[in-house]
């Protein structure tokens, strides 16, 4: 994992308006949000081995809850990561669900792997959020 240095940190900002945004940006919500807390991730980089490389944007919501379009949010410090997926197809899994990204219930086989070149991905991460915080003015 990769923490980014940048001007989203401590930003705060209201669910409805800053997920329009962000989804023009290309990041979706991730799965492992609550009530209370969640992700914004954008894949920076997909290889058919498996390997994806995603910008996160974590935030807690310091005041109302996660489904309200009037949830506020105030953002933590961004970082970049690796995720391995198990591309290996066993007897009970369908290859086309696998490669379709529709099995959406395999974990990765590494949720954070080594990051080569990382001074590269930090650049490129810093300034997708660069661009986000941009349009949140």
């Amino acid at each position: 994992m990769i923490k980014l240095e940048t001007e989203l940190e401590g930003k705060k900002a209201l669910y409805g308006e800053v997920s329009e945004i962000l989804r023009n940006h290309g990041f979706d919500i991730g799965g492992n949000w609550d009530f209370e807390q969640g992700m914004f991730d954008k894949p920076l980089s997909a290889g058919e081995d498996g390997e994806t490389i995603y910008l996160r944007l974590p935030f807690d919501v310091v005041d109302g809850e996660m489904d309200n379009d009037n949830a506020l949010l105030v953002f933590r410090t961004p970082f970049v990561l690796k995720h391995v997926e198990d591309v290996e197809v066993d007897g009970e899994d369908s290859a086309v669900l696998t490669t379709s990204g529709l099995e959406q219930f395999r974990s990765p086989a590494d949720k954070d792997a080594p990051i080569q070149q990382k001074s590269s991905w930090a650049e490129s991460g810093e300034q997708e959020v660069a661009r986000v915080v941009n349009d949140l003015v």
